[in-house]
């Protein structure tokens, strides 16, 4: 494990050397608050609205968690589609591309500490990305009344989905050497996770189940909702597993060419 922190620690601190984290904190950050501004916005003036026709049945039914947390975070989680490959698209393929990945190999570190500690490392630079725009909900707590557990649910969420993405980077990363055919390839898979359901959302029987069930925003939604399913938990945590699992055995293959 300590091996596995030894090199989690050197990718963490590489990713703050290079331009690249910094670009991506500051697009994800700025478009969670254009986002954030123009949903509140939106819903200041459905609130004026309403208060002007006097319908309090329909200012019932609104409230801060679905109509501005909640279509936030689908937002962001579709940013993060784009900005998770290129964070992990160096992970290994820079390594092939720089000639260390022999030296990395040889090295008396077992496979799983190596590709350990660069998922541990990725997935906490997501968890900085995610903790930098809680201050939106800090906002709503101040000077609104929303629902602080659905959206801590929807928070864990997004740092759930964040790490599943890394997992899936960090696998097409260890198949080639080249960072965009990298990047590409983990975009397209997480698009494939996005829509795999979208051809049977009126069909049912037993692959129509496979496939929603294989569909992130299925069981994202569902805990952005305040829903925490063991279901959910379980799918998340398996896409991790089986995305590191075969990362392990991509780099297990390379050490014994």
């Amino acid at each position: 494990m300590r091996n596995a922190l030894t090199i989690a620690g050197k990718e963490l601190s590489s990713y703050f050397v290079q331009p690249v984290a910094y670009v991506v904190l500051t697009v994800f950050v700025l478009l969670a608050g254009w986002f954030f501004f123009a949903l509140l916005k939106q819903f200041t003036e459905m609130v004026q609205v309403y208060t002007a026709m006097s319908s309090a049945q329909a200012l019932g039914h609104l409230n801060l968690n679905s109509r501005v947390i909640e279509p936030l975070l689908h937002n962001m989680s579709v940013v993060m589609v784009i900005l998770v490959p290129a964070i992990t698209m160096r992970a290994f393929a820079e390594e092939k591309r720089a000639g260390t990945y022999e030296f990395l190999l040889t090295a008396p570190i077992r496979t799983g500490e190596i590709v350990a500690g660069k998922f541990i490392a990725a997935s906490v630079f997501i968890l900085i990305m995610v903790a930098l725009i809680w201050i939106f909900p800090i906002i709503l707590m101040v000077f609104g009344d929303p629902e602080v557990g659905v959206m801590g649910a929807g928070y864990v969420a997004l740092a759930l989905l964040g790490v599943c993405f890394v997992a899936i980077g960090l696998f097409t990363s260890s198949l080639t050497q080249n960072q965009i055919i990298a990047a590409i390839s983990c975009l397209g898979i997480l698009l494939l996770l996005y829509v795999i359901s979208w051809p049977l959302q009126a069909g049912g029987g037993m692959f129509g189940d496979l496939l929603r069930y294989l569909s992130l925003p299925e069981h994202f939604g569902q805990m952005v909702r305040g829903v925490i399913d063991t279901s959910d938990l379980v799918y998340f945590c398996t896409m991790i597993f089986v995305a590191l699992f075969l990362t392990q055995r991509s780099v297990e293959s390379a050490r014994w060419r």
